[in-house]
C-alpha cells in the first residue's frame, strides 16, 4: 500500500492483520482468563462497531450509483450488484452484532477467573 491508498482500506487492512496476529499468538501459546477476559473485550467491540461500519458502507455504495459513473466490466447492470452487496452487508451486520453478544457472554463468563503459577514438579 502507498500514500494514495484509501485511509478506509489501510484501515481495513491494520483490522485484518490484527486478527491474523491474534490467530498466530493463541495456535500453541496458552492463555489464562484474565488474558482471554481482555482479549474479548476488545473482540467484543469489534462486534458490537463491525454492523455500523457494515451499515454505512451499504449506504456509500448506494450513493454512489448518484456521485460517480458507475460501471460493471461485463455490463451488468451496478445497481442491481449494489442491491445484492447491500443484501449480504445488511446480512452481516445482523451476524456481526450477534457476534459482538456472544464474545460478551464468554468474557462474562470468565469474568471472576484468576490463576496461579503451578508448583515445579
Amino acid at each position: 500500500m502507498d500514500e494514495e491508498t484509501p485511509e478506509v482500506i489501510r484501515a481495513a487492512d491494520d483490522a485484518y492483520e490484527a486478527i491474523r496476529t491474534i490467530n498466530h499468538l493463541t495456535i500453541t501459546q496458552v492463555h489464562a482468563a484474565p488474558t482471554v477476559y481482555s482479549v474479548l473485550g476488545n473482540l467484543k467491540g469489534v462486534g458490537h462497531l463491525l454492523p455500523q461500519a457494515c451499515r454505512q458502507m451499504a449506504k456509500s455504495l448506494g450513493r454512489s450509483l448518484d456521485e460517480y459513473d458507475v460501471y460493471e466490466d461485463d455490463d451488468r447492470d451496478p445497481v442491481a450488484s449494489v442491491a445484492t452487496a447491500t443484501d449480504h452487508l445488511t446480512r452481516a451486520a445482523q451476524l456481526a452484532a450477534e457476534l459482538g453478544a456472544e464474545l460478551e457472554k464468554a468474557q462474562s463468563a470468565i469474568s471472576r477467573q484468576g490463576y496461579r503459577e503451578k508448583p515445579a514438579s
